[in-house]
C-alpha cells in the first residue's frame, strides 16, 4: 500500500509539474519543426487580405475597442462575465463592426464568450489583441530597454499567444486578467498590436542611452539604417512573437505596434514641435520584415480630431509635400486638418494604415476643442457624438486607410481626465458618473443610473415627482429636489411663471466654511451663506455661478489662465461677487506664436494664456433618452409653470457623491482636499422680489457607497453609426 500511494503521489506532483511547465512556464517541445507555416492573413503596401474557405479579398478592418469598465468596478477587476460579453457581441455585430480590438489580457471570461459566439457562426467577429505595458513602466526610470520593459514586454508577447491558442492558465496578481484559457480562438484573431501610446520621454530616453544599440537583426523582422535604439526594441520584441508563435503553434498573423501623433514620424516646424514639446519619432518603416514572415505588418496609430492638431499651427503645408490645401476643405470651405493628418500618415508608409482609435466623447465637460469640424473632445450630444464618428469615419477612408477601430465600446465610470482629475477623489472615481470627466463617455453603450430607469427625466413630464421631494415650500413658489449616482435633480414650481421675462434664482449652500449672503450679481440676498446660485433666465441665459473664492478653477488654474497665483491674493471667504464656472482646455496658448487668446491686462507681451470655457452655462432641451426630440446635454426645460433642472455632481464641487465628499476651503487646504456633508441648503427668489432675503431649507444627502446600480442603454451614436455603415455596405454590394 505503501508503494501504491508513493506512485500515486509521485504521478499527481510529476503531472502538476508538467501542467506548470506547459500551461504556466510555457515549455515545449516541437515535435514538427518541419510542419508547415500558415495565416490567413496578409497585406500589401495599401490593403489587407484575408483568406478563408481558400478565397482571398481585401478585408477593411472595421472594427470598436472594447475596454474592460463596469460601474461600481476598476478596469483591473475584470467583472464583465461572459454573458454580457455574448450579449454586446451581438451589439457589435449588428452595429456594421467586423472586429474587435481589447488591450491587454483579460479574464478567461472573454475569450470563453469570444470562442462560443464564433465557433457556429459563418459570420465572426474577428479580434486585434494587445500587448499592453503599464503606465508606471513608462513613467518611471526605466528605459525601453530594461527587464522590467522589454523583458516583461516579450513575456506578455508569449503569453497572449498562449492564450489565443487555448493553452494557458493565469493567476492573479500581476494587473492583467486571469483564469484557465483552454479554448483556441486563434483562428478568428488577424493580429496584434505590441505597446501603447508611447511616452515621447521614454522614446527619447531610450534613444539617448543608447545610441549604438540601433540595430536588430532577427529570422522575421530587421531594422534599416536609419532605426533608433528604441525602434530596434520593438523590431526585437516582434520578432520574438513571430517566432514563438511560428515554432509552437505554426502560425503567424499581423502585426502591427502602437503610435500615435506625439511620437508620429514627421518633423515639424521648430516653433510647433516646441510649442507641443514634441521630442521624440518612431517610425515602423525603420522596421523591415524578411521572407519568412509569411503573413504582414500595418502601421498602427491613434488619431483623433482635436489634439494634438498640428497641422493647424502649420503654415506651409509644403514641407510634407502638401501644395493644395483646398484638398481638404469641408463642405462648409474649412479646413479639415484631420483629414489632411490621416492622407500624410497613408501617402507616408509603405504598408497598410489602420486608425486603431478614433472617437469623440458625449460628456458634458469638454478638454479640448477641435476649431475646424467642431469634433470636440466633450461637451457633444449623442447625436452629435454619432455624426463625428460618420464623419471621423468618412476621413479615414478618404485618406486610403486599411482599417480604422472606434474608441469605445462602452463608457467607463473609472476614468479620469487632466482637466477635472484634481477635482475629484481618483480612489472611488467607479462609484460615481461624473458627466463633467468627458474620458469617461466616449463609448457607444451608456451604463444610465438605476436598475431599470433613472430616478428622474429632464423632460418636463413631472409625473415622476412626488410631494415627499419638496424641499422648499414658498407659497406660489417651491423646489423639489433628488438625485442618483449622476445628477442632483430639481423641479422648480413657480406659479404664472413667464419665461420669456421671470428670472429665478436658486442659491444653494454645501459648504460652512465660504459663501455669502448677498450676491452683488443680481442684487439679492439670502439668510445662509450661499456658495452657488442657479440663474433661470430664458432657453438661452441660464447658468450656475460659484462664489469666487469657492471657485475651483481660479484655486488650481489661475497662474495658466491669468499669470497669477491665485493664494497670493486670496479671495476674501464673503465675498459676495460670484463667478462663471469654467473649465480649462488643453495646453497653454503661446502668444509670441499668435495662437493665443489675451485675457485683459494681466495677459501681455509673451505670456502664455490657458483657454477656458463655461462649463456652467445651461443647455434647454428635453433629456429623456425615449423622447423623439432627445438631447442628452439637456439641463433644464420649461412646462407651463415648472422647470425641470439636472445638474452633475462635479458642477457643485463634489468629489465623491458616493460618500457625499465635497471640497473644502482652498485657500486653507492650498488646494482640493474633502470633508463630507450629510445636508445641503436650497431656496428660491425671483427677479420681482429682490428685496427680500431668500430663505434656505435643508435637502438631507446620503450617499450610495460602492452600491451603484446602472442599467444599460444604446447611444444615438450607436444607431447613427449603424445607419451609415449599413448604407456603406450596401453602396458596395450594389457595386457604387
Amino acid at each position: 500500500m505503501k508503494k501504491f500511494i508513493i506512485s500515486v503521489v509521485c504521478i499527481v506532483l510529476a503531472f502538476a509539474v508538467l501542467d506548470a511547465a506547459y500551461y504556466r512556464l510555457g515549455l515545449y517541445i516541437d515535435f514538427h519543426p518541419n510542419a508547415e507555416v500558415t495565416t490567413f492573413m496578409t497585406t500589401d503596401e495599401d490593403a489587407i487580405y484575408m483568406t478563408v474557405g481558400g478565397e482571398t479579398q481585401a478585408f477593411e478592418i472595421r472594427g470598436v475597442n472594447l475596454g474592460v469598465g463596469l460601474p461600481g468596478e476598476w478596469a483591473t477587476d475584470y467583472a464583465i462575465d461572459k454573458e454580457t460579453y455574448l450579449r454586446w457581441f451581438d451589439y457589435i455585430k449588428e452595429l456594421g463592426a467586423n472586429t474587435i480590438r481589447v488591450y491587454t489580457i483579460l479574464q478567461d471570461d472573454f475569450y470563453n464568450a469570444f470562442y462560443e459566439y464564433n465557433k457556429d457562426n459563418d459570420d465572426p467577429l474577428y479580434l486585434i489583441h494587445g500587448v499592453w505595458i503599464n503606465d508606471y513602466t513608462q513613467n518611471s526610470h526605466y528605459d525601453a530597454y530594461d527587464d522590467e520593459f522589454m523583458q516583461t514586454f516579450i513575456d506578455d508577447c508569449r503569453t497572449v499567444v498562449d492564450i489565443l491558442h487555448g493553452n494557458k492558465k493565469l493567476s492573479l496578481g500581476y494587473g492583467t486578467g486571469s483564469g484557465t484559457y483552454n479554448h483556441d480562438v486563434s483562428q478568428w484573431v488577424i493580429g496584434y498590436i505590441l505597446g501603447v501610446e508611447w511616452e515621447d520621454v521614454t522614446v527619447l530616453y531610450t534613444d539617448e542611452k543608447y545610441p549604438g544599440r540601433n540595430s536588430y537583426e532577427g529570422k522575421y523582422m530587421y531594422t534599416g539604417e536609419e532605426a533608433t535604439p528604441f525602434e530596434a526594441m520593438l523590431a526585437e520584441v516582434g520578432d520574438n512573437i513571430i517566432e514563438y508563435e511560428t515554432t509552437r503553434y505554426k502560425q503567424q498573423r499581423l502585426i502591427a505596434f502602437s503610435n500615435w501623433p506625439t511620437t508620429d514620424p514627421f518633423e515639424y516646424p521648430e516653433d510647433v514641435a516646441e510649442y507641443f514639446m514634441k521630442c521624440a519619432e518612431v517610425d515602423v518603416e525603420h522596421i523591415k520584415t524578411t521572407d519568412s514572415f509569411i503573413s504582414g505588418q500595418f502601421a498602427s496609430y491613434h488619431v483623433y480630431p482635436y489634439y494634438p492638431d498640428y497641422l493647424e499651427y502649420v503654415d506651409d503645408w509644403s514641407v510634407f509635400g502638401i501644395t493644395d490645401k483646398s484638398q481638404f476643405l469641408t463642405e462648409d470651405g474649412e479646413l479639415n486638418t484631420y483629414r489632411a493628418y490621416l492622407s500624410l500618415l497613408s501617402e507616408y508608409h509603405t504598408m497598410p494604415v489602420v486608425i486603431a482609435e478614433y472617437g469623440v466623447s458625449s460628456s458634458r465637460g469638454m478638454a479640448q476643442v477641435d476649431k475646424n469640424t467642431g469634433r470636440n473632445q466633450g461637451n457633444l450630444s449623442e447625436q452629435e457624438q454619432g455624426e463625428a464618428l460618420v464623419e471621423c469615419y468618412k476621413d479615414i477612408t478618404a485618406s486610403g486607410c486599411a482599417g480604422s477601430i472606434a474608441f469605445t465600446w462602452q463608457d467607463e465610470w473609472f476614468k479620469r481626465t487632466w482637466n477635472t482629475m484634481h477635482a475629484v477623489d481618483l480612489e472611488n472615481t467607479p462609484y460615481w458618473s461624473d458627466y463633467q470627466t468627458n474620458e469617461q463617455y466616449f463609448g457607444l453603450l451608456s451604463f444610465d443610473p438605476g436598475n431599470e430607469e433613472s430616478v428622474c427625466y429632464v423632460d418636463g413630464d413631472i409625473s415622476e415627482w412626488a410631494d415627499r421631494d419638496k424641499v422648499v415650500d414658498a407659497g406660489d413658489m417651491s423646489v423639489s429636489m433628488k438625485y442618483d449616482e449622476k445628477f442632483i435633480y430639481f423641479l422648480v414650481y413657480k406659479k404664472d411663471f413667464d419665461s420669456e421675462t421671470d428670472v429665478l434664482y436658486i442659491p444653494i449652500d454645501t459648504t460652512q466654511k465660504t459663501g455669502s449672503t448677498y450676491c452683488s450679481n443680481y442684487d439679492i440676498k439670502f439668510d445662509r451663506e450661499c456658495d452657488f446660485i442657479i440663474s433661470i433666465d430664458g432657453k438661452d441665459n441660464s447658468r450656475v455661478q460659484v462664489q469666487e473664492r469657492y471657485n475651483v478653477l481660479r484655486a488650481m488654474y489661475y497662474h495658466e489662465t491669468n499669470n497669477e497665483d491665485a493664494y497670493v491674493n486670496e479671495v476674501d471667504k464673503d465675498t459676495n461677487v460670484f463667478t462663471n464656472i469654467e473649465l480649462i482646455l488643453q495646453t497653454s496658448r503661446q502668444l509670441e506664436l499668435g495662437f493665443g487668446y489675451n485675457y485683459g491686462d494681466s495677459v501681455s507681451g509673451t505670456a502664455d494664456v490657458a483657454e477656458t470655457y463655461e462649463t456652467g452655462i445651461l443647455t434647454y432641451g428635453n433629456a429623456n433618452p425615449q423622447s423623439d426630440d432627445f438631447n442628452s446635454l439637456a439641463d433644464f426645460i420649461f412646462n407651463g409653470d415648472y422647470i425641470e433642472i439636472k445638474l452633475p455632481w462635479q458642477l457643485l464641487n463634489f468629489s465623491n457623491p458616493s460618500e457625499m465628499m465635497i471640497h473644502d476651503d482652498y485657500y486653507e487646504c492650498y488646494g482640493v482636499e474633502n470633508i463630507q456633508i450629510d445636508k445641503m441648503y436650497v431656496g428660491i427668489g425671483i427677479n420681482e422680489t429682490k428685496t427680500q432675503r431668500i430663505m434656505l431649507e435643508p435637502f438631507q444627502l446620503e450617499g450610495w457607497g460602492k452600491n451603484v446600480t446602472y442599467h444599460e442603454r444604446l447611444k444615438e451614436s450607436y444607431y447613427i453609426l449603424q445607419e451609415y455603415w449599413a448604407q456603406t455596405d450596401a453602396e458596395k454590394a450594389a457595386g457604387q
